[in-house]
């Protein structure tokens, strides 16, 4: 049987709404049954049209949605949130208490206070809760950290991780562009600008990857272009917990760069290096032998990498696929959870609640770090 899945927010015209439909239809383990696509009703009513929703369960808003579903025999199981920063907390919030499992687009929300709170609803309610920093679906991703895990490369020592895109060079949040007008607004964002929008992703695959923690940042963060009220450049520099020093740059305004996610690990023993540009190759290098690459799909990938890979080697898989990894990953939880099973150590490996909390916790230190002159700030609460 799918799980039923609703929706709230990603109405007609919404990227982000059209990336989470795509990713719960690839492996077929859901069925969008329910939803409230937008504040405005009527925009939400033509939207469920378009996504074949029946008219009753065409919802204005997510609070009579919850409560609705809550009610119904064949209610939702799981819900996806797909809205703006300031709008994941209160519909996140209203699912939980309905009962429901939910899968929240990053970050988790748009302040300290409501992040905390929503982990703590997660812990009361014992529900399902996934956020989805994407990139930690792509199989060399998984590859890497299962490589690190295993001490492939000795102590980690040294964690440079770049997130540049150059979409946002210009005002462009002055030209009606949706997308750059609510993640340039800090009622809409929240405190951090490229900081929340990309370097968020950045932040989660370090610790990810990794499996470090970091313990605390110093931040240095810009508006370049003239009248932009949140960061569009952001740099810091990281401590972790084993000792490993590291460096973090993201920014909107890096002429060149369409997405440009790379990370390297260096430990005393090797080093690895990830460029989401070319997500099927892992470049590996041991001290003293001349580098390989492990490419998705080959006979070099392991177990974590395999789990998560649907076609031959040569064949490119990329954001969609490492986005649906995280739905079927998500999906085989609350499966497993039916049958009173524990997940499969691949499916336990979707962000938590917990992970979208550090990511806010992230942004608002690195804020404070910055506003205050570029001071150090500990994570380690």
């Amino acid at each position: 049987m799918k799980i039923r899945l609703g929706m709230v927010g990603g109405g007609i015209g919404a990227f982000i709404g059209d990336v989470h439909r795509m990713a719960a239809r690839l492996d077929d383990r859901y069925e969008l049954v329910a939803g409230a696509f937008s504040s405005d009703p009527a925009r939400s009513k033509e939207s469920a049209a378009q996504f074949g929703i029946a008219d009753d369960r065409a919802y204005e808003d997510f609070a009579s949605m919850a409560q609705a579903e809550h009610s119904r025999v064949d209610g939702i199981e799981a819900v996806a949130i797909v809205t703006p920063n300031h709008l994941h907390h209160a519909p996140a919030r209203a699912f939980l208490e309905a009962g429901i499992h939910v899968i929240c687009d990053k970050p988790l929300t748009a302040s300290l206070q409501d992040a905390r709170e929503l982990q703590a609803l997660v812990k009361e309610t014992g529900l399902l809760f996934a956020v989805t920093y994407n990139y930690s679906g792509y199989p060399m991703v998984r590859q890497a950290r299962e490589m690190i895990g295993d001490g492939a490369l000795g102590d980690i020592r040294v964690v440079q991780v770049e997130y540049p895109q150059d979409w946002l060079s210009t005002d462009l949040e002055t030209s009606g562009q949706k997308q750059a007008a609510w993640r340039t607004d800090p009622k809409q964002a929240g405190a951090g600008g490229s900081l929340g929008d990309i370097g968020t992703h950045a932040f989660h695959l370090t610790e990810f990857i990794t499996g470090l923690e970091v313990t605390s940042l110093l931040a240095d963060l810009h508006a370049f272009v003239p009248g932009r009220q949140l960061d569009d450049n952001a740099q810091m520099l990281l401590r972790f917990n084993n000792g490993a020093r590291g460096s973090l740059w993201a920014s909107q305004v890096a002429v060149g760069h369409e997405n440009g996610l790379r990370i390297r690990v260096y430990g005393d023993k090797a080093s690895l290096e990830w460029f989401q540009e070319q997500p099927n190759q892992l470049r590996y290098s041991v001290l003293g032998e001349t580098p390989r690459l492990i490419t998705r799909g080959s006979s070099a990938a392991g177990g974590s990498a395999n789990a998560v890979t649907r076609i031959p080697g040569g064949h490119p898989e990329g954001f969609l696929e490492a986005f649906a990894n995280l739905y079927r990953n998500f999906a085989d939880q609350i499966q497993a959870r039916k049958n009173q099973q524990a997940p499969s150590n691949s499916a336990s490996l979707v962000p938590t609640v917990t992970d979208g909390l550090k990511g806010v916790e992230f942004v608002e230190k690195a804020v404070t770090s910055s506003t205050n002159g570029g001071v150090w700030q500990s994570l380690e609460s």
